[in-house]
């Protein structure tokens, strides 16, 4: 069985199709990238990084609109000349015998498809990005739990002393009742958690079946949701790019004509229609250029050394040996989240600088102004030896 490499007929290649599925990523890196820039200097820009997703995802809804109703394809498709088709497939023959054929006819995309394409396009990626943000946090604050405990056992009610030792100040934190909203975010987070590995490995799953296929020529749908929609990717013959254009200016005139009101608002309105598409027109042609500008940048800070040959990477130092345990000192437990001196879970964890053992602060700080040494190590020690562990909720 061959490959298909090369340009003949409408079918585009599966390079062709790869690189109109990639760009949408590199021109949000190139966004990214030069907003991050201009950031530095002007401040204001942060807000609008604070919003990736949304900013995006409007950019995207106002572009891939406008190609779906001008071109019948995405942004990213009709920029390599590609576009969307409606597949009828007829049997012809006996249905049931060996001699049956699939005949597949092409036909325009219906309004039904160009919506559905939108959301595909559009609100499904920029929901796959908030479940991707949803379960970063989620697994960072795990990670965070298992090493630290919860925020309620790191930051509950501990006994505090002054440098003397003699007085204890106590301090306790008062219990807040969560809102039933936030209890409701928590466990759609979780639950997002938990099933957000499965649902993303599905999708790479048949993303990656789907384009085997195609690449052997098995299927003429490149991905799932083409699938779904009942659309082939075609390339576009000469005549279709030639007739864009016209199409483009029939939309838009048919559009002025439908202009109401006096003839003063009617001529306000088809200056504001110009000017908006002629954003449209820049914004196509400034994203490419962004594209392109983000491409060329990335090349040239790397020097042609890191290009021709790749660093050495020595591999990192051995860990120090592990503090001993004195014989006549207190052991260790055999769970890590536990404080040697009270055996339970660490509260406010604190770390002995000599030793690097983590006790909960109110028992060292009681131990090392009684003793003035580790309790695990038996190494000398003072209370300016102690250091709290503080982290980032």
């Amino acid at each position: 069985m061959l490959f298909q490499v090369g340009g003949q007929g409408t079918r585009p290649t599966f390079f062709e199709m790869a690189a109109a599925q990639q760009l949408p990523s590199s021109l949000r890196a190139a966004l990214t990238y030069s907003l991050g820039v201009l950031a530095l200097r002007r401040p204001f820009i942060h807000k609008i990084l604070d919003y990736e997703d949304e900013c995006f995802a409007l950019l995207t809804l106002v572009l891939e609109t406008h190609s779906l109703r001008t071109t019948d394809g995405s942004f990213a498709e009709s920029l390599y000349g590609l576009r969307r088709r409606a597949v009828k497939i007829k049997v012809k023959g006996d249905n049931k015998g060996p001699d049956a054929r699939e005949e597949i006819n092409h036909t325009g995309l219906k309004k039904r498809q160009k919506v559905l394409s939108v959301v595909f396009l559009v609100i499904l990626p920029y929901l796959r990005s908030k479940l991707h943000s949803i379960y970063n946090k989620e697994r960072e604050a795990a990670l965070q739990a298992s090493l630290w405990g919860t925020e309620d056992e790191r930051f509950g009610d501990t006994d505090y002393f002054d440098g003397g030792g003699n007085s204890i100040v106590s301090t306790s934190s008062s219990d807040t009742e969560e809102s039933v909203r936030d209890r409701l975010r928590k466990k759609i987070h979780k639950i997002v958690a938990a099933c957000y590995p499965w649902i993303h490995a599905g999708n790479e799953g048949l993303s990656f079946a789907y384009q085997l296929l195609y690449l052997l020529d098995a299927t003429g749908f490149y991905s799932l949701g083409l699938h779904a929609l009942g659309i082939h990717v075609c390339r576009a013959t000469g005549q279709e790019l030639m007739d864009t254009s016209s199409r483009i200016s029939k939309i838009r005139s048919r559009e002025r004509e439908r202009l109401r009101g006096p003839p003063w608002l009617k001529a306000v309105q088809s200056a504001l229609l110009s000017c908006a598409y002629g954003v449209l027109d820049y914004a196509q042609t400034g994203l490419i250029a962004a594209v392109f500008f983000f491409k060329m940048m990335e090349w040239w800070y790397q020097s042609a050394e890191e290009r021709m040959s790749a660093p050495t990477v020595y591999p990192p130092p051995p860990p120090p040996p592990p503090p001993k345990v004195a014989k006549e000192g207190i052991p260790l437990p055999t769970d890590r989240t536990l404080c040697p001196l009270c055996s339970q879970k660490r509260a406010n964890p604190s770390v002995v600088a000599v030793s690097g053992l983590v006790f909960c602060y109110s028992c060292v700080f009681r131990y090392v102004s009684q003793y003035k040494r580790c309790p695990v190590t038996l190494m000398p020690a003072t209370v300016d030896h102690i250091r709290r562990l503080f982290h980032d909720v």
